[in-house]
């Protein structure tokens, strides 16, 4: 059998461990016969492993060799991927029965976002799994579906129940519902919206609430569209609620909102690195969005990153191996066989992040 010993950096997607690894303390990292992808070089990272043996490539049988930075497909991808794009669609129907009748079909509503929520329990790299799945579909349906999944999982991850968080996930699915009754010119101008315009787009808040109303019993779902553009500070609109006025539910959109927004590319807008998204939250916590929620997002999408390349301020490259509990956006980076501890290290900062 022939092998190949490399550094942990130079793994390529698919390749396979010939032997146990254990770290400095004797620990069980990764098995003999591993296949390595983005997750278990994390793990090595996180070991502090530098070099591994591996199957010669030569003699594997993969049809395609593809570097970690490519896009990995997970076991999940198959069957999330269509039951997304299914939502897609399915609110492109609601979208424009909304503006046809003003009312929507609760119905066809809870049969696209049960199967899609649920499935989001296989899997925890929210970061990848929105890239993965981002498509070339208009921007308002897929942003809906998007702050559908991103509200469960915030709802979860506060300590919702699953019945709970399912809840807020469609209250996430139909929050942009009022949007049907703003013009396409509108919604779609590449330009600065003009006062009068940008005075009609926070109307879709209003006419959101009323579809809703006119269509569900469930009247936490028509709040949550009205008021997920409310900020603490009274700044929000369309009525400058502050602080405890604003529900919980309305709360939990808000941050997920703004964070699918600023991801996207739109005809407007070229997307921002994700990174850079979640400091803006940060900075947004002290003023407009709920400190509790926003953390508690943050929180809960910063390890995604580990194992993630980024560019540093000194054009080097390297791996975020670690990330810190509260100092969010300092994490461990190793630059070839070099740790670099952000937190120590003030004068590095990550400018890039590669997906």
């Amino acid at each position: 059998m022939s092998l190949l010993r490399i550094h942990v950096t130079e793994i390529i997607e698919g390749d396979q461990l010939i032997n146990d690894i254990f770290n400095n303390y004797g620990l069980h990292v990764l098995s003999n016969g591993t296949r390595l992808y983005k997750k278990e070089v994390s793990r090595l990272l996180q070991h502090q492993i530098d070099f591994v043996e591996i199957l010669d490539r030569e003699a594997t049988d993969k049809p395609e060799k593809r570097t970690l930075e490519s896009t990995v497909t997970p076991k999940w991808l198959p069957t999330v991927g269509p039951v997304y794009e299914s939502a897609v669609n399915c609110f492109q129907q609601l979208f424009e029965q909304a503006l046809e009748s003003g009312t929507i079909d609760t119905k066809q509503v809870q049969s696209v976002t049960e199967p899609l929520l649920n499935n989001l329990q296989l899997e925890r790299d929210v970061v990848s799994m929105l890239l993965l799945l981002n498509s070339h579909s208009s921007y308002t349906y897929q942003h809906s579906v998007q702050v559908s999944m991103l509200s469960y999982y915030l709802a979860t991850w506060l300590g919702y129940s699953l019945e709970e968080a399912t809840l807020i996930g469609q209250a996430g699915f139909l929050h942009d519902i009022g949007k049907c009754r703003i013009p396409e010119s509108i919604l779609n101008k590449p330009a600065k919206l003009t006062e009068h315009e940008f005075a009609e787009v926070k109307l879709h808040t209003v006419y959101g609430h009323e579809i809703i109303l006119g269509s569900f019993q469930e009247e936490l779902l028509a709040i949550a569209a009205l008021q997920h553009h409310e900020r603490i500070d009274g700044s929000g609109y369309p009525n400058g609620l502050k602080g405890d006025e604003i529900h919980p539910i309305a709360m939990i959109i808000a941050v997920v909102d703004i964070y699918s927004a600023m991801i996207s590319t739109r005809v407007y807008q070229q997307e921002r690195d994700l990174l850079y998204v979640l400091r803006e939250l940060y900075r947004l916590s002290f003023d407009q969005l709920d400190p509790n929620t926003t953390h508690t997002f943050i929180k809960h999408m910063i390890p995604n990153f580990i194992g993630k390349k980024v560019r540093m301020n000194n054009d080097q490259y390297g791996i975020i191996v670690m990330t810190h509990p509260t100092d969010f956006f300092r994490p461990l980076i190793q630059i070839g066989d070099t740790f670099i501890d952000l937190t120590q290290e003030r004068g590095y900062e990550i400018v890039h992040v590669y997906m």
